[in-house]
């Protein structure tokens, strides 16, 4: 449903994006991460057609964005970065604007994603919270039930309880098929709901995998506990080891990768517990920053 290659965007010397290769398949969920200046918004934005690439090319639906950008829109919902509207429409004049330029929505699902995200629909957009004029953007991207949604920070402004009720209404979609580019700061908001992430460095794709694949790639850390003395020596030898410290009969280490080769060698020696500290995605995030990242 999305595709690109050698997707690149320079603005005179500034590479914002560089060749970015990628595909999303029907019902797929990719979060994209980085901090601000990675290239996300830049990514999306080339995606929905809204500048053109220095380089390369990218389609939606099986469109080409260059050469048919109004088919793609037609079949995108799209959530900008800083989402501006009419401030002296209601949020209900403006969604059915939208919705009469789109060919016509069922005002039934307008009201619906209304009140799953407590939208105050009759008052003056002018008049609304930050907050709440971040939800009359999250209605007009997903009102339509497009078939793609690419969504920049959605979820900026909202409290706790709205941002669950997003990841339900992903999670929703996806189910449907929908294939969702959802660019977040928030770390465990993309780790519940996305089943790819896409980790963007200086306008490079630094990591492209599946949370669980980017989780064994990563450091994690253990602790071992022992009927008797600890075999220090035994699990320093292992390669990708790294011991941390000792307390009593416990060693505390990290295990970079696969913990194969530590668990054959703790085969002859009394293990009476093991514990382990699954890293998140936000270790995931900052030891690929910190060690540079090698292009995906």
């Amino acid at each position: 449903m999305i595709r690109t290659r050698d997707l690149t965007k320079r603005y005179g010397a500034t590479h914002a994006l560089e060749g970015l290769d990628l595909e999303i398949r029907a019902g797929g969920v990719l979060g994209f991460l980085g901090p601000n200046g990675a290239g996300k918004t830049t990514a999306i934005r080339l995606i929905a057609g809204l500048i053109r690439p220095s380089r390369g090319s990218a389609e939606v639906a099986g469109f080409d964005v260059a050469r048919d950008p109004q088919a793609v829109h037609a079949r995108i919902g799209y959530l900008s970065g800083e989402f501006r509207a009419y401030r002296d429409l209601t949020a209900e004049r403006y969604l059915r604007y939208l919705a009469d330029l789109r060919g016509g929505v069922d005002p039934a699902r307008i009201a619906s994603l209304a009140e799953r995200l407590d939208l105050p629909l009759r008052r003056r957009i002018g008049e609304l919270s930050h907050g709440n004029r971040q939800k009359v953007g999250l209605v007009q991207a997903l009102m339509a039930d497009p078939p793609v949604l690419l969504l920049d920070e959605p979820t900026q402004g909202l409290d706790p309880l709205m941002q669950r009720e997003f990841l339900g209404l992903i999670a929703e979609a996806r189910d449907r098929g929908c294939a969702v580019l959802l660019s977040s700061h928030i770390l465990s908001e993309v780790e519940a709901v996305a089943d790819r992430i896409g980790i963007l460095r200086a306008g490079r794709l630094v990591a492209l995998d599946a949370v669980d694949a980017l989780r064994g790639r990563a450091v994690r850390r253990l602790d071992l506990v022992f009927a008797g003395p600890p075999p220090a020596e035994v699990v320093a030898a292992v390669p990708g080891v790294r011991i941390l410290g000792t307390t009593d009969r416990t060693l505390h280490v990290e295990v970079e990768g696969s913990t194969a080769a530590l668990v054959a060698a703790l085969g002859p020696h009394a293990v009476e517990d093991v514990v382990s500290h699954e890293p998140d995605l936000e270790e995931i995030f900052l030891s690929l920053y910190a060690d540079g990242g090698e292009p995906a």
